[in-house]
């Protein structure tokens, strides 16, 4: 199965690629994304351009992250079920439970693919809030745009957790383990040049993530 072929797995899970902010610089800084990833050098890609707004940085690539994480986690949800995964966990000490704050304000336990599907809609959401990620040129960035953006990145961390604790074996039996480790490290890479993710947050890969920060 490819990552980037459909297949027959779920088409509720696995959504449409979503397009950088436009009308505003996200086209630019996008080319500037695919160029730098394309020398390989991934501690350069994550660095913010010269001259670039650290806000527009940080909308195009969470639009890019979301994506990453949407397609590799379609690859898995034939395999990430109610039955297969009926917590959302990393390893047996740490699990994670859904809010948003709005519809659901206590938090509660779902089964692994209800999470994923309760974040994807709700970044997708953040994503289409003209609001919160403006798309025409100019347009200001809301004063909780980082606190958004740290709260997408946390989330979007604990699917990677999830993946690499629950079904790594499946990922490497679909030999997609060396894409899904440059995407992590990317992810990686960009959270930590930036901030945020907190540390403690970290502790389920925390192994994993001293080694592609080499701490």
């Amino acid at each position: 199965m490819s990552l980037f072929g459909l297949g027959s797995r779920n088409q509720k899970t696995f959504r449409p690629k979503k397009n950088a902010p436009s009308g505003s610089k996200g086209a630019k800084l996008q080319k500037h994304i695919d160029a730098t990833l394309g020398s390989g050098n991934l501690r350069e890609a994550v660095r913010l351009p010269p001259g670039e707004d650290i806000n527009e940085w940080l909308a195009v690539n969470t639009v890019d992250f979301f994506n990453q994480v949407n397609i590799l986690y379609g690859t898995l949800t034939e395999f990430c079920t109610a039955n297969n995964c009926p917590t959302m966990s990393a390893g047996t000490k740490y699990e994670y439970r859904w809010a948003d704050g709005v519809t659901i304000k206590k938090p509660i336990e779902v089964s692994a693919p209800k999470y994923v599907e309760y974040l994807m809609d709700w970044i997708e959401a953040q994503l289409d809030d003209e609001a919160i990620f403006p798309q025409k040129l100019g347009a200001p960035f809301p004063p909780n745009f980082r606190d958004v953006v740290k709260t997408i990145f946390k989330r979007l961390f604990r699917v990677y957790a999830h993946i690499y604790h629950s079904h790594f074996q499946k990922i490497v039996s679909l030999k997609e383990e060396a894409h899904l480790n440059t995407c992590f490290k990317h992810f990686v890479l960009f959270t930590w040049e930036f901030r945020l993710i907190d540390k403690g947050e970290l502790a389920p890969l925390s192994d994993l993530v001293d080694s592609i920060l080499q701490l």
